[in-house]
């Protein structure tokens, strides 16, 4: 089982094929393995060394404590790139990862040569802070939901339309998110619930020069495609791309259509799309 230190953390990482690395981060409480269902694979059979990591605060990577920040994960990223890669690489990010991602871009530009910013945002909006205060309040407060109940509530948060309307994969998921129900004991989920966008950062990211794609999903109900498109029209140059039928999971529902939108990008042209 391969870990790395990455400063003031020991991460947990795999890593598959050979060529320029593509180091993937995964979202809040997501293991580095969400990758390796659908993107590893293509990234491989494309020709590239695909690097996955869980963040701090999900094991077996060391725990993360109540008070760690989007910085303290932008700082784990660069001791794990440093360490692996050694040098510029392309950066894939959903969700949290995204975030992560993006503020790297603003810090560390060294260390990207491109980037794919999947399910991200630039600024809160009322129902993103809405949302944000209602996870922590059930850890805070230790709320146990009923595991049926809870796999229902991320199957509509997290799933497209279409497929809750698809009874076997519906069934697939809803099994899926209750065998993976939360604990909510979980101090160190609970303190990545913390690295959320709470400040209007659109400003900031007017300085990025890495070369970016921003993927939104169209049915993400988390990071809706209209702060997506904002993101991208504030990265200058930065191509936008909508995946139609996917929710905030997107690269899970729709994987073979985000894998071709990552590719294409990686392998073409940097003008911007809108």
């Amino acid at each position: 089982m391969p870990f790395v230190n990455a400063g003031a953390v020991t991460l947990h990482y795999e890593e598959a094929g050979r060529g320029d690395a593509v180091v993937l981060i995964p979202g809040t409480g997501a293991a580095g393995r969400t990758w390796r269902l659908h993107q590893v694979p293509a990234l491989v059979a494309a020709g590239y060394r695909a690097i996955t990591v869980n963040n701090r605060g999900v094991a077996p990577s060391d725990p993360a404590t109540l008070g760690v920040t989007v910085a303290d994960l932008v700082a784990d990223t660069v001791g794990l790139i440093e360490r692996l890669v050694g040098g510029a690489c392309r950066l894939v990010g959903s969700s949290m990862g995204a975030h992560v991602v993006q503020e790297l871009l603003l810090t560390r530009p060294d260390l990207a040569t491109q980037a794919v910013l999947m399910a991200s945002r630039g600024r809160p909006d009322a129902f993103s802070l809405a949302l944000a205060a209602a996870e922590q309040a059930l850890y805070d407060e230790r709320v146990h939901l009923p595991a049926g109940y809870d796999a229902a509530m991320r199957a509509l948060q997290n799933l497209s339309p279409r497929t809750l309307q698809d009874e076997q994969a519906v069934q697939d998921w809803l099994d899926l998110f209750e065998m993976a129900a939360p604990d909510v004991t979980d101090a160190s989920i609970r303190a990545q619930l913390d690295v959320d966008l709470r400040t209007d950062r659109l400003g900031a990211y007017r300085r990025i020069s890495t070369p970016t794609l921003v993927l939104s999903f169209a049915d993400d109900l988390v990071a809706p495609p209209a702060r997506g498109r904002e993101l991208a029209a504030a990265i200058p140059g930065a191509r936008y791309t909508e995946i139609r039928d996917a929710g905030h999971y997107g690269y899970l529902e729709q994987p073979e259509v985000v894998n071709a939108a990552v590719l294409e990008f990686f392998a073409g042209s940097t003008a911007a799309t809108r």
